[in-house]
């Protein structure tokens, strides 16, 4: 579900985005730091008990207050991925600036503001409290908690915004399993056991490859270098789910390759460029893969493609 404050009554906008957050996300008031009209989107995605969130906005503050608490309690435990726009938090403990590249954590029902004098872009996971606790063994978040996830920072906070993001785009939005982002959220916060821990690592792991697929010399020493961990446990990791790196890896390489095949945009490249694009460093490699694990030829399939998408249509 998307809305926007854009092409909407100026003197409407805020009531509107404010009644929208609070049936959509969190209730909030809002109001903007000059004479400037308030431009906003929001794009929110339901799971099955997890919301997901991407907000746009121009500066603006928003708060939420005991009064508003009350009227529209939201029992949650909220985080906001910054992604462009420094933000500054005010909350009975504090003043947090959050930078791009930075997770805010905390309980949506407790009073703070929030500021954006550039504007905003950020991603939104709201879990329920009761949630929270179960996966994490936390009953309560007495205070916001800071978390850098830009590349390169904390695995499972990275991997948290990217499947977030893929699934609260504008177009062709990724689907998301709500199991895997609350297991990263228990590894994130510290309270997982060992089995969360791993589906943790392999999430992790898995969206670094997806990240670095095209990269023909990709290996497991550098994922397990993303993800924190050494290529013997990343092994395990893999070998718990039933395969192993270099498996996923071909797979997924595959896929791509299948798909590019089907493209009416990629008829242009040639086979050896798309097996090149998708990883490969080999044409022969990459022929005899294809073959094996499709059972046809990959000129097979871009035969079929072309033939289907050159029957006229009646």
């Amino acid at each position: 579900m998307a809305f926007s404050t854009v092409g909407l009554p100026e003197e409407q906008r805020v009531d509107l985005w404010e009644s929208h957050n609070a049936d959509a996300l969190i209730g909030l008031r809002c109001r903007t730091l000059t004479a400037a009209v308030l431009e906003a989107t929001e794009i929110n995605v339901q799971l099955e008990r997890v919301h997901l969130a991407r907000v746009r906005g121009s500066s603006h503050v928003v708060e939420r207050d005991l009064a508003m608490i009350r009227q529209r309690p939201a029992e949650s435990v909220a985080m906001f991925f910054s992604l462009a726009g420094e933000a500054f938090f005010y909350h009975d403990d504090g003043v947090r600036t959050v930078q791009p590249g930075q997770l805010l954590m905390c309980d949506a029902d407790r009073p703070f503001m929030r500021g954006f004098s550039q504007g905003l872009e950020e991603l939104v996971l709201k879990i329920p409290r009761d949630v929270f606790a179960d996966v994490t063994g936390i009953d309560r978040v007495p205070r916001p908690l800071v978390v850098d996830f830009a590349a390169g920072s904390n695995s499972f906070a990275h991997t948290l915004a990217r499947l977030v993001g893929g699934a609260a785009r504008d177009h062709d939005p990724s689907p998301v399993e709500e199991r895997s982002l609350l297991e990263l959220v228990a590894a994130l916060t510290g309270k997982k056991g060992e089995n969360d821990l791993a589906a943790a690592h392999r999430a992790a792991a898995c969206s670094y490859i997806e990240q670095h697929l095209a990269d023909p010399s990709l290996s497991a020493a550098q994922v397990a270098a993303a993800v924190g961990i050494s290529t013997r446990h990343l092994s395990r990791v893999f070998a718990d789910a039933d395969t192993s790196l270099p498996r996923h890896v071909l797979a997924l390489r595959l896929d791509a390759a299948h798909q590019l095949l089907e493209r009416p945009a990629a008829t242009s490249m040639t086979i050896a460029e798309i097996a090149h694009h998708c990883g490969f460093s080999s044409a022969a490699h990459f022929s005899h893969a294809f073959s094996t694990h499709f059972g046809e030829r990959a000129s097979d399939v871009r035969r079929r493609a072309t033939a289907a998408r050159a029957i006229p249509l009646v």
